[in-house]
């Protein structure tokens, strides 16, 4: 799928969660509009470490980016928006020429379900515990939550340093992802 690519600083979408948004750059305004125009989707790109100062122009971002679906939008007099990006899904992308201010991508969906069984059910019962040491209203964590979202929400509640998150996130394999997040919770 060919999609818009908004690339941000020490930003990352992770799948399932909600990420607020203000529009106000013209090439990002097109970008909006041309995507309520058509399936709402985009991609947020995390900028590489170290070119957060070039995000007016062409940065490089990280290859793994968080595809998401706009849930809600307001349009503001002026032109800029506010809007609720909901996030899908982990994709690997590859830039591609775009017609348009804004630059696209190419993004393939990486997936991320997993059997229970085995150590599935052991690293789920360590970030269940892990969440309910940081997250006191956690008390009962359903069943049906996927073990990748469960690290995702632990991620998320850390505050890690750049790199680190970046390598969390970048992390396809939810076994290995949960491994490491129980590392950064000195488990």
């Amino acid at each position: 799928m060919i999609a818009p690519l908004f690339p941000l600083p020490r930003a990352w979408l992770f799948p399932h969660v909600v990420l607020p948004l203000h529009i106000f750059e013209p090439r990002y305004r097109q970008m909006i509009e041309d995507t309520l125009d058509g399936p709402g989707r985009i991609v947020l790109a995390t900028i590489v470490s170290g070119h957060e100062h070039e995000h007016l122009g062409a940065p490089p971002v990280e290859p793994i980016a968080g595809l998401g679906e706009i849930g809600r939008h307001e349009r503001l007099p002026d032109g800029r928006f506010h809007l609720f990006l909901v996030g899908l899904a982990r994709v690997r992308i590859r830039e591609v020429p775009s017609d348009r201010l804004y630059r696209r991508v190419e993004a393939e969906p990486i997936d991320e379900n997993l059997p229970p069984g085995g150590e599935h059910d052991v690293l789920r019962a360590d970030v269940c515990t892990a969440i309910r040491a940081r997250v006191q209203e956690m008390e009962e964590i359903p069943e049906q939550v996927p073990l990748s979202a469960l690290v995702d929400f632990l991620s998320l509640r850390l505050e890690l340093p750049h790199q680190v998150m970046q390598r969390l996130y970048s992390e396809v394999d939810p076994l290995e992802r949960a491994r490491a997040v129980l590392r950064c919770c000195g488990a």
